[in-house]
């Protein structure tokens, strides 16, 4: 197994396509993940911005794990925190320390940004056990309550 990590740019939409795939077997959410593809200029745009950070690792140039994660720059100080919005790892691929070396290039990228954390959440965390595992190992667990707050938007813009 020879694992290569890449973070991706705006040339990279087939990669991009294969990364939301791969999100939609893994959370097993086909349909948030691949039914209403954004646009390729939509995506050119997401993967050029400096708010956007997306890696994937490959194997044999088959995108195996990745992430999707977003910069936010902090109004209370001169500094910006990554969040890491999606993360997953192919079934067949996991155990081998792919989604812990995918966050140590995040980790690396964060630093040349300047940012001072990087955090993440998940829905399921306490019943995800290899989540929990993965997340205590590299970071400092705190819970907290999430909440979703609904955006009613009209139907012309859509």
């Amino acid at each position: 197994m020879s694992i290569t990590f890449q973070a991706l740019n705006q040339h990279d939409i087939s990669l991009t396509h294969a990364l939301l795939k791969l999100f939609g077997e893994v959370f097993d959410d086909m349909d948030t993940y691949t039914q209403k593809t954004p646009s390729t200029s939509y995506l050119q745009k997401l993967l050029s911005s400096h708010a956007f950070i997306a890696l994937v690792a490959l194997d044999n140039n088959q995108v195996v794990g990745g992430l999707a994660a977003y910069e936010l720059h902090k109004l209370e100080q001169e500094r910006s925190e990554i969040y890491i919005y999606d993360l997953a790892v192919s079934k067949q691929h996991r155990r081998r320390g792919i989604a812990t070396k995918l966050i140590n290039h995040l980790k690396t990228i964060a630093a040349i940004r300047g940012a001072y954390v990087i955090f993440v959440q998940s829905d399921q965390a306490l019943e995800d056990e290899p989540a929990i595992a993965l997340y205590s190992k590299i970071g400092i667990r705190e819970d907290v309550l999430h909440f979703d707050i609904p955006v009613h938007r009209s139907n012309t813009s859509e």
